[in-house]
């Protein structure tokens, strides 16, 4: 079973119904690659008419969740993942369609080797790039995951 954006917006519908609801959707998946969108609306605002902070933290934390999802499903592995810190950098505000996208696979393929070679868990940071419909860079955030076999 491969990991589409189709099955991983299923996935959001159950086990992450706020951001489903927001209108998080994930548009592409590869072996390096997540890009996710999210449309300001009423539902996702914040007081000053543009989208709410923990909205694009929730597409942002996607684009790298899935593709650490996808390793994992690949590496025919039990291991758990965890997000264990986050950092972000708000620039613009975030109007209309706002693309989050993660260029970071190749980092998780080195932790799963590491963690499964040791036997320790590992963590790694991977960042994601919102950017509005102009291609205007809005938000960048980072998240530190953690992996470990379980």
């Amino acid at each position: 079973m491969n990991l589409s954006p189709s099955k991983l917006n299923t996935f959001l519908f159950f086990k992450l119904p706020s951001a489903f609801w927001c209108g998080v959707r994930v548009k592409s998946i590869s072996n390096d690659t997540c890009v996710v969108a999210v449309k300001h609306r009423w539902f996702n605002q914040n007081p000053f008419n543009s989208m709410y902070f923990a909205v694009q933290a929730m597409a942002a934390e996607l684009t790298t969740g899935a593709l650490v999802m996808l390793k994992i499903k690949n590496s025919g592995r039990k291991i758990s993942m965890l997000v264990a810190n986050n950092n972000g950098n708000f620039t613009k505000k975030a109007t209309g369609i706002i693309t989050f996208s993660c260029h970071d696979g190749h980092l998780i393929d080195e932790a799963i080797q590491r963690t499964i070679a040791t036997g320790d868990g590992q963590t790694f940071w991977m960042k994601s790039i919102g950017v509005n419909e102009k291609m205007e860079q809005v938000s960048e955030l980072n998240f530190e995951w953690s992996i470990k076999l379980k």
